[in-house]
């Protein structure tokens, strides 16, 4: 698998991820959980990101 893509879908699944944390932090009132998820979300749309820049630069 090319790195772009990797990174791609790496970075989907974190946001994902992400959100679904962020989600069960507000319901269950875990602040902690809350901001770990909207980290784990910001993490996934870097990583996006930079796969679709290393697509476009080629690699």
């Amino acid at each position: 698998m090319k790195s772009s893509t990797k990174n791609t879908t790496e970075g989907k699944i974190h946001q994902v991820k992400g959100k679904i944390k962020e989600t069960v932090g507000k319901v269950v009132k875990n602040r902690d959980l809350e901001i770990e998820g909207q980290v784990e979300n910001l993490d996934g749309k870097v990583q996006e990101k930079i796969g679709q820049l290393e697509k476009v630069a080629g690699k």
